[in-house]
């Protein structure tokens, strides 16, 4: 089974996989872990995935194109 996870901050989720259950399916063959970082599908200097927040207001918005830029290069490995 492989499991592909997009995230800003891939870094973080390796200890998740790296104990219990999860290790013992990687390890035994059963489960393959990608963790891919979204920043690698950025454009421009500072490889920027989010944008302003539309109306004021806590929170992120991401940009849609490092997201679609991901997803098919996801597509064309299968």
């Amino acid at each position: 089974m492989r499991i592909d996870i997009i995230s800003a901050v891939p870094e973080l989720m390796q200890s998740a996989f790296s104990h219990s259950i999860m290790k013992r399916a990687i390890a035994a063959g059963l489960a393959e872990v990608n963790l891919i970082n979204l920043r690698d599908y950025a454009s421009g200097k500072q490889k920027q995935i989010d944008d302003y927040a539309f109306g004021g207001g806590a929170g992120m918005v991401l940009l849609i194109e490092p997201i679609a830029k991901c997803i098919e290069h996801l597509k064309s490995q299968r």
